[in-house]
């Protein structure tokens, strides 16, 4: 019976073939991907590999403010918490025009 040093080194051994496979039939693999795409003419987003291009991809643009302060010029787009200067407040007498 194998001892577990042994076992461990075959272990390794293994290990390093199946990684050297691998490389090898990824190759393979990777060509053969290549020819399909071209064949059918497809692209990464047709396989859902990138975003689409119509898509937005990032950040979202500011929201556009919708109250003015006209003390302090400062702006709120009526989206999340109020701020102090508009809470409680007519909202209509802080709307930009």
């Amino acid at each position: 019976m194998p001892t577990y040093r042994q076992l461990v080194a075959q272990k390794a051994e293994l290990d390093g073939k199946i990684e050297a496979a691998r490389l090898q039939e990824l190759q393979t693999v990777i060509l053969q991907i290549r020819q399909i795409m071209e064949e059918y003419g497809l692209t990464a987003e047709d396989i859902g590999l990138a975003p689409r291009s119509g898509r937005y991809v990032g950040k979202k643009a500011p929201l556009v403010a919708k109250y003015r302060d006209p003390k302090s010029g400062a702006t709120w787009s009526g989206r999340g918490r109020a701020p102090a200067w508009i809470a409680g407040k007519n909202r209509n007498r802080f709307l930009i025009a």
